[in-house]
């Protein structure tokens, strides 16, 4: 199935990053759809910032840049962002139930081909698909932040989820530039977080114990494991809250205790202390 028209569905953190790739790199029509038109409005800000920043460094012209900027539409109508569309890609609020009641309004008003995609980085692609009617036709497409950057592309296949779905959703992340990788198993973290997540939790009880202190853990993993950036930094960057979201997820699906998270994450959570978003976290981001 050819993909000409794409609806995203949230223009916050990773939201406006997808819309200005599928614009930008992948030349399709984009509609960007939120609840607020502040929402849209710094969504919008934030694409052009990323584009004059490509601008300046000669990757792309001021023609495309104008080019791109031109093919993204905005819209606080659901139904008017999505009854055109081929793909509608949903980044929304790592939230089930809100997750779910938007779905099922997207499978009301767009077309019987469209596929309904979720960049959801932990929440069941069967679940969200249970919500619709047309389930074959809904899969992960599971960005990294910041998706104008990020090569990696997850994408989940739902219980119900059709090969024809995996393999357009394929075809459109490489006409995105991006290196797309088939979870086969609709598992909870599927592959990145799966592995991400124990280490990140794992570093936040050697914190916890006294072992080292967080500059000290994020030098050993960045000059031992030749990590771009410490587990602690990234925890700081990622949102403490949204880690503890995914633990949780990942301990209440599995049952497996190796996914539990550290108390001193809960707690840092009840202080508000969340990371680079709240201005402290393992770190003290007031400053930078």
């Amino acid at each position: 199935m050819e993909i000409k028209r794409v609806a995203v569905l949230g223009a916050g953190l990773m939201g406006h990053g997808i819309a200005q790739v599928c614009a930008q790199v992948g030349k399709f029509d984009v509609t960007v759809r939120d609840i607020e038109q502040r929402f849209i409005d710094s969504g919008m800000k934030m694409i052009q910032d990323s584009i004059q920043r490509f601008v300046k460094k000669g990757a792309i012209s001021e023609s495309d840049a104008k080019e791109t900027l031109a093919r993204i539409h905005s819209t606080l109508d659901l139904k008017e962002a999505v009854q055109d569309a081929d793909l509608v890609i949903e980044a929304i609020t790592e939230n089930p139930p809100l997750k779910k009641s938007v779905l099922a309004e997207v499978d009301k008003y767009a077309p019987s081909h469209a596929i309904i995609a979720s960049n959801t980085s932990s929440i069941s692609i069967t679940e969200i698909g249970a919500a619709t009617k047309r389930p074959e036709k809904v899969c992960g497409m599971h960005f990294f932040n910041p998706p104008q950057l990020m090569k990696l592309i997850e994408i989940i296949r739902g219980l119900k989820t059709a090969d024809e779905t995996v393999e357009t959703i394929r075809q459109v992340s490489l006409k995105l530039g991006k290196e797309p990788v088939v979870v086969k198993k609709d598992t909870p973290g599927f592959i990145v977080n799966r592995i991400l997540i124990p280490a990140l939790n794992e570093a936040a009880f050697l914190v916890a114990e006294g072992v080292a202190d967080p500059e000290d853990i994020d030098k050993a993993c960045t000059l031992g494991l030749n990590w771009p950036m410490g587990p602690l930094k990234l925890l700081d960057y990622v949102g403490i809250d949204t880690t503890l979201f995914i633990t949780d997820v990942m301990v209440n699906e599995t049952g497996d205790p190796k996914f539990r998270p550290s108390n001193l994450l809960k707690q840092m959570v009840r202080a508000n202390l969340l990371g680079r978003k709240t201005g402290r976290g393992f770190y003290d981001w007031t400053e930078k």
